[in-house]
């Protein structure tokens, strides 16, 4: 199985035997080729002439740099039971040319087809080299610190543990966490973001970010081949191993069509023959019809399609990933051009899940005051609200004060003592159960609430938001550019609080107060009774199973998560929920490009063969034909890469 693995990737053409050659001796066959072939032509149409054996012997001569080659890769083909390869094809056509002593032509279009499989070969490589180039930004050298003393390693050679040190301008070659107390750092070879992102003492930087504004130093969290930026090109790597439906289906039809054109020549032949039996007037010329057979022969080669399709996908793969979108294979760059419903979650996809205080209300004298008695309780706790409110303290220049016996109580809040007195805040319930009396006007805030006592008396509150991102709105209306025809929020949050975002984001449906299992029920909802195919986009930590059920899981903010690289088909790398309609959008033009090879290789092909049947066009037209379809294809191809650069 391996083995016939190994010549299907090289069925058309010799691309890693190319790839490993020098330049001369990967030239020097079709220069002699084409060398010995005009001189034969010149001796054969001049004054000169050749004898018929001397011809025959000097064109075959001419033949075999570039005729060997192929004849080998015919030969090793059907030993692993490939018998309709394209260098059967070719095979077949050379010598066919050469027994009905056409053998300028038959020396010709072997050396053009090798001259247009070096072409082809070598826009494979260069599309190849810059996805490489777009993706692989990792340094070969790095200093790392031991002993107290720096030494220039390579990167594949500093242990977990070990601390690392970067120059202004480098490029991180390892994930670690911050030692240095804070740094800029570039960030656009992972997330596609031109604005530096700011990481304090403590914090994770990822191997392909560039440190901008100081030297610093970082503890080594991963080996090298598990870093970020390694899992990143593996995915990418291995996404082409995910056919697309058009490309699967291009390989099966490649198997029929071949073979079934090997067959349409044989009756190229035999068909006039049965006819001059019994049709009076008609002349049949073995030569004629065995010449027209072996240019559809030479045209019908369906290598335009077999490598152009997988390029296309691998280019609109490489394009996305530029712009910080994974996906992980072509046959979801093809499925998310069919979506046409979106469901997002809230927090950390629609809104960026850190809150920040949006209102604040006391009937104590001083907000100062207030906010200090707030805050003082609140750094006791390591709750995520307990962190916005210190912050909106530190921000406001607050000190806190001296409390004592302080209590959390889990979902409700904290009580303490201060200069005597209960402290309590707390959400509703807790001033609920202590019966203290509030404002019936709080029952209907929108926002994370908390509320406060002193002494049993309601002294006031803080209202906390979800900030929504800044371009929440501008995905969603660009995802109805897309053709994307409904849009849906599920989360768990309060239902007052989606619709309150649905509303200003301009998503039709939400949903609220869900677990993971109800979103799920909605999504088959959605496909199943809708008839809609969509993506739900989730951070890939506790959406697993919605991911799944979906026809497309997008993973938002996966930096760095395996648990989102892991389970979702597409991966937003950074936090703008406006690359999903670019995703769609890439999906769309990677799609039409692969159209346009198809139907221009069809198209062209179908052309020349009916040509060819008729007698209207000649060997040297159809191997022109075929090499460069192929060549149009694979630039038509490699094309996407430009498109989005």
């Amino acid at each position: 199985m391996n083995d016939q693995h190994n010549h299907e990737s090289n069925h058309c053409g010799h691309q890693e035997k190319v790839k490993s050659k020098s330049f001369v001796s990967l030239y020097w066959r079709p220069i002699v080729s084409f060398v010995m072939l005009i001189i034969g032509l010149v001796a054969t149409h001049s004054n000169i002439g050749l004898p018929n054996y001397a011809e025959l012997i000097w064109f075959i001569l001419a033949y075999l740099p570039v005729g060997l080659p192929v004849l080998k890769e015919a030969i090793e083909a059907a030993s692993h039971k490939d018998f309709f390869s394209e260098f059967t094809l070719m095979s077949i056509a050379t010598i066919g040319a050469f027994a009905i002593k056409q053998y300028p032509e038959g020396v010709a279009v072997m050396l053009f087809y090798t001259v247009g499989e070096y072409f082809q070969e070598k826009a494979i490589v260069r599309a190849k080299k810059n996805i490489g180039e777009l993706l692989d930004k990792r340094p070969e050298k790095v200093t790392v610190i031991r002993n107290n003393e720096s030494q220039i390693i390579s990167p594949k050679e500093v242990v977990v543990g070990e601390t690392i040190e970067l120059k202004a301008g480098e490029r991180i070659p390892l994930d670690g966490t911050m030692l240095s107390e804070h740094a800029s750092f570039d960030t656009a070879a992972l997330t596609g973001e031109s604005v530096p992102r700011n990481i304090f003492k403590g914090g994770k930087v990822l191997a392909g970010m560039i440190v901008l504004d100081k030297v610093i130093r970082l503890k080594i969290d991963k080996p090298y081949e598990e870093s970020t930026l390694s899992r990143i090109l593996k995915l990418v790597q291995e996404a082409s191993s995910r056919k697309a439906p058009a490309e699967l289906f291009m390989r099966k039809f490649a198997r029929i069509y071949t073979p079934v054109a090997i067959g349409l020549s044989i009756l190229i032949i035999v068909l006039p023959f049965i006819y001059s039996l019994f049709a009076t007037g008609f002349a049949f010329e073995i030569s004629t019809w065995l010449y027209r057979a072996l240019v559809f022969l030479v045209i019908s080669c369906p290598c335009a399609l077999v490598i152009s399709i997988p390029l296309g996908y691998f280019g609109g793969i490489g394009a996305a990933s530029k712009y910080g979108i994974l996906f992980k294979g072509g046959n979801y760059l093809d499925a998310i051009t069919k979506i046409d419903a979106v469901a997002f979650d809230k927090t950390g996809t629609i809104t960026k899940g850190i809150f920040e205080v949006s209102e604040l209300s006391t009937e104590m004298d001083s907000e100062d005051k207030f906010l200090s008695l707030i805050s003082s309780i609140e750094s006791k706790s390591n709750h995520p609200i307990s962190k916005a409110i210190l912050k909106y303290a530190q921000q406001k220049n607050i000190d806190t004060r001296g409390l004592s016996q302080v209590n959390e109580i889990a979902g409700f809040g904290l009580t303490a003592t201060y200069e005597g007195r209960e402290l309590i805040v707390g959400n509703l319930r807790l001033l609920d159960n202590k019966n203290i009396i509030y404002p019936e006007t709080l029952k209907k805030k929108v926002g994370t609430l908390i509320v406060a006592s002193l002494q049993d008396k309601y002294i006031g509150y803080i209202l906390l938001e979800d900030q929504i991102k800044e371009d929440s709105k501008l995905a969603v209306d660009l995802l109805k550019g897309q053709g994307v025809k409904h849009i849906v929020m599920l989360s768990g949050d309060k239902k007052e609080i989606v619709d309150k975002i649905a509303t200003q984001t301009g998503i039709d449906e939400a949903y609220g107060e869900l677990l993971p299992l109800d979103k799920v029920k909605h999504i088959e909802k959605f496909r199943h009774q809708k008839g809609y195919d969509i993506a739900f986009v989730g951070d890939g930590m506790n959406d697993a199973p919605v991911l799944a059920i979906s026809n497309i899981g997008i993973a938002m903010g996966g930096l760095g998560s395996d648990a989102a690289i892991e389970t979702a088909d597409v991966v937003i790398q950074n936090d703008h929920p406006s690359m999903i309609a670019k995703a769609i959008h890439i999906g769309k033009v990677t799609k039409t490009i692969v159209w346009q090879n198809i139907i221009m290789a069809i198209g062209v092909k179908t052309a020349i063969l009916l040509l060819g049947i008729f007698g209207l066009t000649s060997l040297w037209a159809a191997v022109f034909a075929d090499v460069g379809v192929a060549l149009l294809a694979i630039l038509n191809s490699i094309r996407i890469l430009k498109y989005f650069k």
